[in-house]
Protein backbone atom coordinates (compact mmCIF):
# COMPACT_ATOMS: atom_id res chain seq x y z
CA UNK A 1 0.00 0.00 0.00
CA UNK A 2 1.31 3.45 -0.98
CA UNK A 3 1.38 6.48 1.82
CA UNK A 4 -0.39 9.76 1.59
CA UNK A 5 1.78 12.39 2.87
CA UNK A 6 -0.64 15.08 4.62
CA UNK A 7 1.31 17.81 5.78
CA UNK A 8 0.79 20.13 9.08
CA UNK A 9 2.42 23.05 9.47
CA UNK A 10 2.85 24.28 13.51
CA UNK A 11 4.41 27.65 12.84
CA UNK A 12 3.09 30.64 14.40
CA UNK A 13 1.03 28.08 16.64
CA UNK A 14 1.20 29.12 20.60
CA UNK A 15 -1.60 27.72 22.12
CA UNK A 16 -3.66 24.73 22.13
CA UNK A 17 -6.54 26.47 20.57
CA UNK A 18 -4.15 27.52 17.49
CA UNK A 19 -3.31 24.29 17.21
CA UNK A 20 -7.17 22.19 16.69
CA UNK A 21 -7.53 25.00 14.04
CA UNK A 22 -4.35 24.48 12.50
CA UNK A 23 -4.79 20.76 12.39
CA UNK A 24 -8.56 21.67 11.38
CA UNK A 25 -7.33 23.74 8.58
CA UNK A 26 -4.32 21.68 7.41
CA UNK A 27 -5.52 17.63 8.06
CA UNK A 28 -8.38 16.22 6.44
CA UNK A 29 -11.09 16.13 9.67
CA UNK A 30 -14.82 16.36 9.38
CA UNK A 31 -16.77 19.10 9.77
CA UNK A 32 -17.48 17.58 13.09
CA UNK A 33 -13.97 17.69 15.02
CA UNK A 34 -14.24 18.86 18.36
CA UNK A 35 -11.01 20.82 18.78
CA UNK A 36 -10.27 19.20 21.86
CA UNK A 37 -7.68 16.60 22.86
CA UNK A 38 -10.13 13.86 22.66
CA UNK A 39 -11.78 14.71 19.35
CA UNK A 40 -8.11 14.97 17.83
CA UNK A 41 -7.41 11.49 19.23
CA UNK A 42 -10.93 10.05 18.06
CA UNK A 43 -10.31 11.40 14.27
CA UNK A 44 -6.19 10.16 13.86
CA UNK A 45 -7.66 6.84 15.08
CA UNK A 46 -10.66 6.43 13.08
CA UNK A 47 -10.05 4.81 9.83
CA UNK A 48 -13.53 6.17 7.95
CA UNK A 49 -11.42 9.90 8.15
CA UNK A 50 -8.97 8.34 5.60
CA UNK A 51 -8.50 7.84 2.44
CA UNK A 52 -8.61 3.88 2.26
CA UNK A 53 -6.37 3.94 -0.90
CA UNK A 54 -3.39 4.45 0.80
CA UNK A 55 -2.08 4.79 4.72
CA UNK A 56 -1.66 8.32 5.71
CA UNK A 57 1.46 9.61 6.86
CA UNK A 58 1.26 13.26 8.62
CA UNK A 59 4.22 15.20 8.73
CA UNK A 60 4.60 17.93 11.35
CA UNK A 61 6.84 20.98 10.57
CA UNK A 62 7.69 23.99 12.45
CA UNK A 63 6.34 22.55 16.01
CA UNK A 64 10.04 23.60 18.09
CA UNK A 65 8.50 26.93 19.04
CA UNK A 66 5.19 25.77 20.34
CA UNK A 67 6.70 23.07 22.50
CA UNK A 68 9.06 25.42 23.72
CA UNK A 69 5.86 27.72 24.44
CA UNK A 70 3.63 25.49 25.43
CA UNK A 71 5.44 22.07 26.96
CA UNK A 72 3.00 20.44 29.20
CA UNK A 73 0.54 21.17 26.14
CA UNK A 74 3.11 20.09 23.30
CA UNK A 75 3.56 16.38 25.52
CA UNK A 76 0.17 16.00 25.32
CA UNK A 77 -0.07 16.75 21.55
CA UNK A 78 3.03 13.80 21.02
CA UNK A 79 0.93 11.59 23.06
CA UNK A 80 -1.95 12.24 21.19
CA UNK A 81 -0.03 11.62 18.14
CA UNK A 82 1.93 8.73 19.35
CA UNK A 83 -1.62 6.54 20.18
CA UNK A 84 -3.04 7.62 16.63
CA UNK A 85 -3.87 4.19 15.11
CA UNK A 86 -5.46 5.20 11.93
CA UNK A 87 -2.44 7.47 10.94
CA UNK A 88 1.43 7.38 11.07
CA UNK A 89 2.92 11.04 12.56
CA UNK A 90 6.43 12.25 11.85
CA UNK A 91 7.71 15.24 13.35
CA UNK A 92 9.86 17.08 11.06
CA UNK A 93 13.25 17.92 12.58
CA UNK A 94 14.91 21.06 11.92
Amino acid sequence: MTQAVVGLDLGGVTDKAALMDRCARDLPLPDYFGRNWDALADVLSDPDVWSKDAEPLVVVRNWRAYAEARPDEWETAREVFSQATAVTVALVLG
